[in-house]
């Protein structure tokens, strides 16, 4: 069971982990060994997840989400399986965390007076710039 909140983990058989080549440093050692790891989640067919996060997660412009909504984290930070395994099982954790809270709505505010002001002056200021560039025509 991978444990996100106290009200909220997954069990193993939603997640498929997959050991892959690392690449980087370490001699002849790390052709042999697959100490990378690939976990994936699938997000639309959890059936641990609340609905609400299951949206904000799909909805998320995330890189490591796939078109049919499998989450893939991908480990090589460590040289040890084990550890890459964890980390990634962490950085899981962390994102589904994130998307247990909701985002706080935005209240709308109006500009205020010195901000009007700011802008209405640049605009003037860019104004008479571009007035100073053009020509005279009416003395030719």
């Amino acid at each position: 069971m991978l444990s996100i909140s106290r009200t909220l983990s997954l069990p193993d058989t939603e997640l498929t982990e997959r050991f892959l080549r690392a690449d980087g440093p370490g001699g002849q050692h790390v052709n042999r060994t697959e100490s990378a790891v690939e976990l994936r989640f699938d997000v639309a067919a959890s059936p641990s997840l609340p609905e609400e996060v299951r949206a904000r997660l799909l909805t998320r412009r995330d890189r490591r989400m796939t078109g049919e909504g499998v989450l893939v984290i991908q480990a090589r930070r460590f040289r040890e399986q084990a550890r890459n395994r964890d980390d990634a099982r962490e950085r899981l954790a962390e994102l589904i965390r994130g998307a247990l809270a909701a985002p706080a709505k935005r209240v709308a505010t109006r500009p205020t007076r010195a901000s009007k002001e700011r802008r209405l002056s640049g605009k003037q200021q860019r104004g008479k710039l571009k007035q100073t560039r053009s020509r005279d025509w009416s003395g030719e």
